[in-house]
């Protein structure tokens, strides 16, 4: 049987990259997708993970990329659309600009790499049995809420859940389509201590966990035969505060 793969947009750092490094370490073939070469890339490289660069900021550059994919004609298992980006409309006058920026990562990219690679998304085959595919969409908290202060964002992941259903009710049953929206997982490296204490009191749990929260989710929903349409809130509880 031909090696699986896992194909992950914006794996060059946090969540992105601990899924390209745990799925390469179940000896997955790995694809990702990268904006920004840094070390990390480098370091996936060394792993046999396969690092292509990607300008999803334009139709041209998505377009490229799923060409890239379906030219490899690989058996791709999860397609996992973490690639992300976060402004404020604090950050720029142009608003106009910044909801096309955020509709366009996050709803353009999966909605034309959906329909373009959905013929090559393949389940694990055991035996005469073959499963499910997978199509993984990473949302956000604010789709539950909203969000004052980045409405385009929160916007445009609230219409990254909705591709989650419609995408669901398309590809059923070959390929199994749900979300994940995490809230806090982890803290970047520059946060002050007053401003990780102020967001940690917004859960019940009071903890950052890690990205290693993300994979156990991506994780689960690979290992469900029967949940599609889903969406698994990562919030330690902070619905409920």
């Amino acid at each position: 049987m031909a090696q699986e793969t896992i194909l992950i947009t914006g794996a060059g750092q946090r969540v992105g990259l601990a899924l390209a490094q745990h799925f390469s370490e179940l000896n997955y073939h790995v694809i990702v997708s990268y904006r920004t070469e840094h070390k990390a890339i480098s370091d996936l490289r060394e792993r046999g993970v396969e690092c292509i660069h990607a300008d999803f900021s334009t139709n041209e550059g998505i377009t490229s990329f799923a060409n890239h994919i379906a030219g490899l004609g690989v058996h791709v298992r999860a397609l996992i659309h973490n690639a992300s980006d976060w402004n404020a409309e604090s950050q720029t006058d142009d608003y106009p600009a910044l909801l096309d920026q955020m509709m366009q990562i996050h709803v353009k990219t999966p909605y034309l790499l959906n329909l373009a690679l959905h013929p090559f998304l393949k389940g694990s085959t055991t035996g005469n049995e073959t499963g499910s595919a997978d199509i993984i969409h990473f949302t956000d908290y604010v789709v539950r809420k909203g969000s004052a202060k980045h409405i385009a964002y929160a916007a445009s992941k609230a219409a990254l859940e909705n591709l989650t259903l419609s995408f669901a009710q398309k590809l059923a049953p070959r390929v199994k389509v749900n979300s994940i929206a995490p809230a806090l997982i982890m803290f970047n490296a520059g946060d002050s201590e007053s401003y990780k204490k102020k967001a940690l009191s917004k859960s019940l749990m009071g903890i950052a966990p890690g990205e290693r929260e993300a994979v156990n989710a991506v994780d689960f929903i690979l290992k469900s035969a029967y949940m599609t349409g889903q969406s698994v809130n990562l919030d330690g509880g902070r619905a409920l505060k």
